[in-house]
């Protein structure tokens, strides 16, 4: 055996521990599992909730607490995948532990936080992202890559949406409408900072001022006493109302920092509409379309010859769209690899051990960005005239 296949055969696997049982906790669970990411348990909001979490999941441990996560040695990292209110002072806690952090959108509930926490990670000498994993389908990275060569040209402007129906009924209640607990934005800041975080990567401009115009459909929610699960349809039992004063849906015009235009439409409440993000890219000699319910599929537009439909294909695609493609063409990826491969990129840059290099992956400064962004958008609603984003 030669010293570098010894090296391979007794290097220990990086470990991890998800904090968070819900809807996306899971998954943060099982793309870790598939990228070789050793998951050494989960935490919950209760210990009972902890154990039978981890024994759903086959973890060896449920945690007691944060602070239980935080005092074993042998944790490297941890993802947060909790509420937004707590976003702040876990990862502030995690990073002063010396231990890598993934954390999901939003980074905190206000810009003074989120820039505190990107001062914080960047004085550690740890690893600090954000869980924007839909830049991580390969036909979005190919994209990226089209736009930035000479045959596409000028970008001119960016439209799209992120729609979704899962809040379309008055019946239909998650802690995300809750102000106090998700933040004053929700659809704009649980979905639309998806949208607005893959159009600056794909076009590498960033957003300078918005426009917006917002709307909440249910000002009265029902919510069911005891709770229900996330994306469930049980609306049994007894409820009780809610006031709500966060948005269901909205409009934002965008201007990019090159003097391009944009437009987001975003709603939790279009009928239908499962999970479906939509972009489409104008350049002065092409156009580039994308649709998240159809992943596998990238349209380009041109004015002198026949449209052409690319279809995922490692082998037909830019190198650093067919590097995140793990399967061959007509095999589909979707939303679960785009959790895998996001993970690749963070963990491989830990691995590399170099961290003045670039970073591959969402950062805190982007999750930063983000925060500036939901805060003008807000601004901009409550004013009813453009706002410069201050990002």
């Amino acid at each position: 055996m030669t010293d570098t296949a010894n090296d391979l055969s007794t290097k220990r696997k990086p470990t991890a521990v998800v904090v968070g049982t819900g809807f996306i906790g899971p998954v943060h669970v099982e793309a870790l599992g598939r990228t070789g990411v050793d998951v050494i348990g989960i935490l919950g909001s209760t210990p009972q909730k902890s154990i039978a979490a981890a024994k759903s999941l086959g973890l060896a441990r449920g945690y007691a607490s944060l602070d239980e996560v935080l005092a074993d040695d042998s944790v490297d990292s941890v993802h947060l995948t909790t509420p937004n209110r707590f976003h702040f002072e876990q990862a502030t806690a995690v990073i002063k532990a010396g231990k890598h952090v993934m954390c999901e959108k939003p980074l905190a509930m206000n810009s003074e936080q989120s820039q505190q926490l990107v001062e914080l990670a960047e004085r550690s000498g740890v690893v600090a992202g954000v869980a924007y994993n839909i830049r991580f389908y390969p036909l979005c990275h190919e994209a990226a890559a089209r736009v930035s060569a000479p045959d596409f040209g000028d970008v001119l402007h960016i439209t799209g949406s992120y729609v979704q129906d899962w809040l379309l009924k008055e019946t239909d209640f998650n802690w995300r409408v809750m102000a106090d607990v998700g933040g004053a934005l929700r659809a704009v800041a649980d979905i639309g900072t998806h949208w607005l975080d893959l159009v600056q990567f794909i076009s590498g401009n960033k957003i300078v001022a918005v426009c917006a115009d917002l709307q909440t459909v249910h000002a009265t929610r029902q919510r069911q006493v005891g709770g229900s699960l996330t994306f469930s349809d049980d609306a049994s039992g007894e409820t009780e109302p809610v006031s709500i004063d966060t948005e269901d849906a909205g409009s934002i015009l965008l201007r990019f920092a090159d003097g391009s235009r944009g437009c987001l439409h975003v709603s939790q409440v279009t009928a239908g509409r499962k999970n479906c993000l939509r972009y489409e890219i104008a350049g002065s000699k092409q156009a580039l379309s994308w649709n998240s319910e159809q992943p596998n599929s990238l349209w380009i537009g041109h004015r002198d010859r026949p449209g052409e439909q690319l279809v995922r294909d490692p082998a037909m695609m830019h190198p650093s769209a067919g590097g995140i493609a793990n399967y061959p063409g007509g095999h589909c990826e979707g939303f679960p690899d785009t959790f895998k491969q996001l993970f690749k990129s963070f963990y491989g840059y830990i691995d590399a051990g170099d961290l003045s290099a670039p970073r591959p992956f969402p950062t805190f400064a982007d999750g930063h960005r983000e925060v500036l962004l939901c805060e003008a958008i807000l601004d901009s609603h409550r004013q009813q005239t453009w706002v410069s984003c201050g990002c």
